[in-house]
């Protein structure tokens, strides 16, 4: 990794967000429960969001520097946290061994999304569910073609991260049952569209 992914691409991750996104966090948390499995963990932005039915929490994050920035939040946790595996695309849990996967503004940056789905099949329990709140595709043509000419911007600041992912539609392709999902702009500001697209949502695995 280049020293402005490894080093300044995390603490811009960290460095705060809007009320609107801390309130669409709040919602993806809810109905949390048992082992949960963390994509993308980061510094924690959702530590003190887990319901209290959360027993532990299995964090997949690559950065050391983003789990550097997390101590004091997971010193205060009342949740025990396992720092995992480094990679969501080869996780070396077992099969059916998470009774969630929650996963935060994370799906965006995973080089194959379709193998990290599949990664989040194999390790869910029947019955568990994937709760995920990401950016990705806006229905907008207009919104769509600023999202393709930003994209390669977006990815070379923000450590892969694409603009242009249908979410849903990778999530059901990956053989997960869409249970629930909310698509709408996280911000009024025109100018951000490009950006705020996010869908909320859970998907089973039957």
């Amino acid at each position: 990794m280049g020293l402005w992914t490894e080093q300044v691409t995390p603490r811009l991750v960290a460095a705060g967000e809007s009320e609107t996104v801390r309130a669409l966090r709040v919602r993806v948390c809810e109905g949390l429960r048992g082992e949960v499995v963390e994509l993308g963990f980061g510094s924690g932005p959702n530590l003190d969001l887990y319901p209290p039915e959360v027993t532990r929490v299995i964090a997949v994050e690559p950065s050391d520097v983003a789990w550097d920035l997390g101590a004091g939040r997971r010193t205060r946790s009342p949740v025990p946290i396992v720092r995992g595996d480094l990679d969501g695309q080869a996780l070396s849990l077992e099969d059916a061994s998470a009774d969630a996967v929650l996963s935060t503004l994370t799906l965006c940056t995973i080089p194959d999304l379709p193998q990290a789905l599949a990664e989040v099949r194999r390790v869910l329990r029947p019955g568990g569910q994937l709760h995920f709140l990401e950016h990705g595709l806006a229905p907008d043509e207009g919104v769509r073609h600023w999202q393709r000419r930003l994209e390669p911007v977006q990815k070379r600041i923000f450590d892969g991260c694409h603009l242009t992912r249908p979410i849903d539609r990778l999530v059901e392709e990956s053989g997960l049952a869409l249970e629930s999902l909310e698509r709408k702009y996280a911000s009024t500001a025109r100018i951000m569209r490009p950006f705020v697209f996010v869908y909320l949502g859970r998907a089973r695995k039957v």
